[in-house]
């Protein structure tokens, strides 16, 4: 009981004085929590729980959400063929590179899906800071398809992983591709129902509601995606992910609504699901020989890999805002993080590796949020002179 009332008000505390200590160092809020998480994990205020690691989860799920909002299906199939060709581009550089490295530095098959890997969620906490930009768009649109492949491939991984090459690896590829072809129907359906009787999305969300119907109806979405995945033994983010994207998509008239969700997520749920991130490491770990080394090797893998690819949305964007595009991919830190847990558990990488792609997840989010900041601040000065 003693532990727990310890647990549950050093959570609060670094909810409430997160933001203080980012501001103080201009550093962004998410790391902040994921170091003050490691901090006080390791003095031992911060410990195992079953109810924190759930609420921790929901946490990692409600970010896939809040990620699928900013995700207009509509527009996105509206993307012109010319930005598609870029974005299948984008993502073969991905892997094949990642190929390359993985069988140049002699590693592991696994290391050829962890390189690659694409999550939006922290591209959604920049579009927060950020708001709307040319970059951040094409980062949404590219992310989210390449989130889609990630979780594809996790999902089928997941499945080699546990039970190896076999019949529950073939029906966990038939239920993936199954859900996928229903969740396409389902989309489909409710576009032709929203076209037709157009009254009906406003039946649902009423414009004037003192019910919070549009957030009840959104959780229930939510529930619903996470749900199903549940039953089917598929990846829960990628349910969460799916359920996101249905609020902009069919109920474009609550436009505040995104906004809505994403406050009460940023404000509890999600910040609690990063301080269990930052308490999960060890930060005893630190002295094993090479790890910081591999989590270096790794990170400079991993973010140049993806800078190098956004290269071919300069002539969309310029050179500095596919940059921007390319470092806004390299924070894959949720995703990163699952399937090296997930690999760890299977023995399919060592200890060493599994803390260096944790720390490497890190090293990643408070560089690339720092990289991002200072560009982006020498960009708009660039066009305050330009303007005066």
């Amino acid at each position: 009981m003693q532990g727990n009332v310890t647990l549950i008000i050093t959570i609060a505390l670094i909810i409430v004085f997160s933001p203080f200590f980012a501001k103080r160092l201009r550093l962004p809020t998410t790391p902040i929590e994921i170091i003050l998480g490691s901090i006080f994990g390791y003095i031992g205020f911060i410990h195992d729980e079953h109810l924190f690691e759930v609420v921790a989860e929901i946490g990692f799920l409600y970010l896939m959400f809040i990620a699928g909002t900013e995700i207009n299906l509509k527009n996105v199939l509206k993307t012109p063929s010319s930005i598609m060709k870029r974005v299948v581009l984008y993502l073969i550089i991905l892997y094949t590179f990642a190929i390359v490295f993985s069988l140049y530095f002699k590693l592991g098959n696994i290391f050829m899906i962890l390189l690659p890997l694409i999550s939006v969620g922290l591209v959604a906490t920049l579009s927060k800071e950020y708001g709307k930009t040319p970059w951040l768009d094409i980062s949404m649109t590219a992310g989210g398809i390449g989130e889609v492949v990630s979780i594809a491939i996790i999902t089928i991984s997941s499945a080699g992983l546990e039970s190896g090459i076999g019949l529950n690896l073939f029906k966990t590829i038939f239920a993936l591709m199954t859900f996928l072809i229903l969740m396409f129907f389902i989309f489909r359906t409710m576009q032709l129902l929203f076209w037709w009787f157009p009254e009906v999305s406003k039946v649902l969300m009423p414009e004037k509601d003192n019910q919070e119907q549009d957030i009840r109806l959104s959780i229930a979405i939510f529930l619903l995606l996470v749900g199903a995945m549940l039953y089917l033994h598929l990846e829960l983010a990628f349910g969460a992910f799916l359920a996101g994207i249905f609020i902009p998509t069919f109920f474009q008239h609550k436009h505040e609504l995104p906004e809505k969700l994403a406050s009460f997520g940023f404000g509890f749920l999600i910040p609690i699901f990063f301080i269990h991130i930052g308490s999960s490491f060890d930060l005893r770990a630190l002295s094993m020989d090479g790890l910081i080394y591999q989590a270096i090797l790794i990170s400079i893998a991993m973010i140049s890999m993806r800078v190098v690819a956004s290269l071919v949305f300069v002539k969309e964007l310029g050179f500095i805002d596919a940059i921007l595009m390319g470092l806004s991919h390299s924070m894959p830190l949720t995703l990163l993080i699952a399937m090296a847990t997930l690999a760890y558990n299977a023995q399919s990488i060592d200890q060493l590796h599994y803390y260096s792609f944790i720390l490497a997840a890190l090293f990643q989010v408070i560089s690339v949020m720092i990289t991002i900041k200072l560009i982006n601040i020498k960009k708009i000065s660039k066009e305050n002179k330009k303007q005066t």
